[in-house]
């Protein structure tokens, strides 16, 4: 334990006279039976809906990591690629996607400040957060750091101050995606870490397209990183996509999430072989699965340009 001395005892031949040190020395050590290596039981880690669901049993031409994915042309929607995409999952916080779109449609003045309360801390999942309860920092400060680094007690904080309080706020919510076509969805909270905010791939591709429309959704949710005035020090908060910190491809939009419930999740609006795409991996297994399956699909796409073109559908159940 960091901090912590270890109390050894102080041998009896300290208190000895020279003598008695001397026949210490010369004694013989007496031999120890080795000591058995504790062995610590290995807690397994909790399924997620999709590997409960089977999904995970589902063949695709890609081998892809998610038990979800869908990839789409942003303009014409046709269906490049898909995997189980109306299978409903938990999305975790892809649900940020949605709270934003809010936020920016409500016309909220976004250098009002808001301050965290205890009401915004995490009593789904009890996660920690670099803001703590009385950070006070600017609707637009809190929108970048939900968007780009998922901060959920940001997200919690945009919900809480929108007109009406965080109940109309998650009404609101579910009234928008109706409103978008989003018949596979429901949320219960703006934040993403209750395994009940849930959702289809096609519907999220929906999402989307839509939240592509917004430039303040484009620029913070694909900046790098921020920095923002937390009292009296300056913090540095970064992107949760590690594709966006590489610099190596063209995201105009993204958003990833995870929850054990729902696994890695990502979507992204991304130029791929010479068209706009929309592209969700849902219930990924494995840290960097996620990137690793967006990966697939641009070298499948790059290196066969009639792919492009065609549909590969692997649906559920066959």
């Amino acid at each position: 334990m960091a901090g912590a001395a270890l109390a050894l005892p102080v041998p009896q031949a300290e208190a000895a006279t020279t003598a008695q040190k001397q026949q210490v020395r010369k004694a013989k050590p007496a031999s120890r039976s080795p000591r058995k290596a504790s062995v610590v039981p290995a807690i397994a880690a909790k399924p997620s809906f999709g590997q409960l669901y089977g999904l995970h049993a589902v063949d695709d031409p890609l081998d892809l990591a998610s038990s979800v994915a869908l990839v789409m042309d942003q303009d014409t929607d046709e269906v490049l690629f898909s995997k189980n995409p109306q299978a409903v999952l938990p999305i975790a916080s892809i649900t940020k996607l949605m709270t934003a779109l809010l936020v920016v449609e409500a016309n909220q003045p976004l250098d009002e400040k808001i301050t965290i309360t205890d009401e915004d801390k995490d009593t789904e999942k009890f996660t920690g957060s670099r803001l703590a309860v009385g950070t006070t920092l600017s609707r637009g400060e809190l929108l970048h750091l939900a968007l780009m680094s998922s901060e959920n007690r940001a997200a919690h904080a945009l919900g809480r101050n929108y007109p009406g309080g965080l109940d109309v706020f998650v009404t609101a919510m579910n009234a928008k995606a109706k409103e978008l076509g989003m018949l596979d969805t429901h949320y219960v909270e703006p934040t993403g870490l209750s395994s009940r905010n849930q959702s289809s791939a096609k519907d999220l591709a929906a999402l989307v397209k839509v939240a592509h429309e917004v430039p303040l959704l484009r620029e913070f949710s694909t900046s790098k990183e921020a920095k923002v005035q937390v009292g009296r020090r300056q913090m540095a908060f970064h992107s949760t996509n590690g594709l966006v910190r590489s610099g190596s491809w063209d995201i105009g939009l993204q958003k990833t999430g995870f929850i054990n419930e729902a696994g890695k999740c990502l979507v992204m609006q991304a130029q791929l072989a010479g068209r706009k795409l929309i592209m969700v991996f849902l219930d990924s297994t494995g840290k960097y699965a996620r990137i690793g399956d967006a990966e697939r699909v641009r070298k499948w796409l790059s290196g066969n340009p009639a792919a492009a073109a065609a549909v590969t559908q692997t649906k559920l159940g066959g």
